[in-house]
């Protein structure tokens, strides 16, 4: 929900200009990243030796990959095709979230180009099966169920993630077989016949980009509950952490005491 969040306040048209609500939700996620590497260096759960520095430079730059490239490549996948314009502004749109989150932008690609020549690297050097992962996904799957009314369609989330990612990809992350991966496989068929009536009519491609936008409107709310996503330390991990709780919202400011006699 947060990611959804975040990547919808980017796409607004106004999102790195002085008070947009994309530059404070970037600001957050800078200093969630900081407070990770804070306290995994100084914990018992990581060797900076061995595993190198948390969320460091390779692995920043590969998710703005991730955020950029990969999507384009879903994207092409699904037959929703962008102009050549398109797809570098969008990838220009992740390069400038890379610069607000701190990435080194002398070594993060410069153009599509090169960010596919870095995301063959990175993806070679760090794509493997992870029980994590399986987990995280499961999470991810029931998150978007929860989402698409009812229980009869739920099979087509993970049927989309499996035909988006490939059989490899998704046997390592445990997604089930089922009928619907072949209505998964369609799709691209059904959103061929939209685009091609998109590009062909003024008139469909306002309706079509206003279904999109409440589509989204509603996925967002759906996910959110309505509410502004906020980053915080689960309560359970505060002491661990050496976090204190917030005061009661009950507890009062009082005014401090007069120095003059």
């Amino acid at each position: 929900a947060n990611t959804g969040q975040f990547v919808t306040y980017l796409m607004q048209t106004n999102a790195f200009e002085e008070g947009s609500k994309f530059i404070p939700a970037a600001q957050k996620v800078r200093l969630l990243h900081a407070a990770i590497r804070h306290h995994l260096t100084r914990s018992d759960h990581w060797d900076v030796e061995q595993d190198g520095v948390p969320l460091s430079q390779e692995d920043m730059i590969g998710g703005q990959i991730c955020f950029s490239i990969l999507v384009l490549d879903a994207m092409h996948r699904l037959g929703i095709h962008m102009s050549e314009e398109g797809a570098e502004a969008y990838y220009y749109a992740w390069r400038v979230v890379g610069a607000i989150l701190g990435c080194d932008m002398e070594a993060a690609p410069s153009n599509l180009t090169e960010a596919r020549e870095y995301a063959d690297l990175y993806l070679l050097r760090n794509l493997g099966p992870s029980e994590d992962g399986v987990r995280l996904n499961q999470q991810l799957v029931k998150m978007y169920e929860d989402v698409v009314p009812g229980t009869l369609f739920d099979p087509i989330v993970a049927a989309t993630i499996r035909f988006l990612v490939g059989d490899t990809i998704g046997d390592w992350l445990q997604l089930p077989r089922s009928a619907w991966d072949m209505a998964a496989k369609a799709m691209p068929h059904v959103l061929n016949v939209l685009e091609t009536i998109e590009d062909s009519s003024p008139l469909g491609e306002w309706a079509l980009d206003k279904a999109g936008s409440l589509l989204t409107t509603f996925e967002l709310a759906s996910l959110t509950r309505g509410r502004v996503m906020q980053y915080a330390i689960p309560e359970e991990l505060k002491s661990e952490y050496g976090v204190r709780s917030q005061q009661s919202r009950t507890h009062r400011w009082t005014p401090p005491a007069s120095t003059m006699v």
